[in-house]
C-alpha cells in the first residue's frame, strides 16, 4: 500500500485532537482512519496501476490509450 502516509497523517490529527479536548473530532478522525484503510485495500494493485495505467472506468489502458484488454 502505498498511499498508506496518509493514514499516518490521520492518526496524528486525531491524536492532536484527542489531546486537545476535540472529542467529536477526534471521534470523526478515528472514523475516517477506518474508511481510508478499507478504501486504500480495495484499491487495485499500486503496480498494476503504474505500469498499464488504470483510469477513473478501472479499463486498464496501455500507453498509447488503447485499451490492454
Amino acid at each position: 500500500m502505498r498511499n498508506d502516509w496518509i493514514l499516518d497523517v490521520l492518526t496524528d490529527l486525531r491524536t492532536f485532537a484527542d489531546q486537545n479536548g476535540l472529542k467529536a473530532s477526534a471521534e470523526h478522525l478515528a472514523d475516517t482512519c477506518l474508511v481510508v484503510a478499507a478504501e486504500l485495500s480495495n484499491r487495485p494493485s499500486e503496480a498494476l496501476s503504474e505500469q498499464a495505467g488504470v483510469h477513473d472506468d478501472r479499463v486498464a489502458r496501455l500507453s498509447g490509450g488503447y485499451s490492454a484488454s
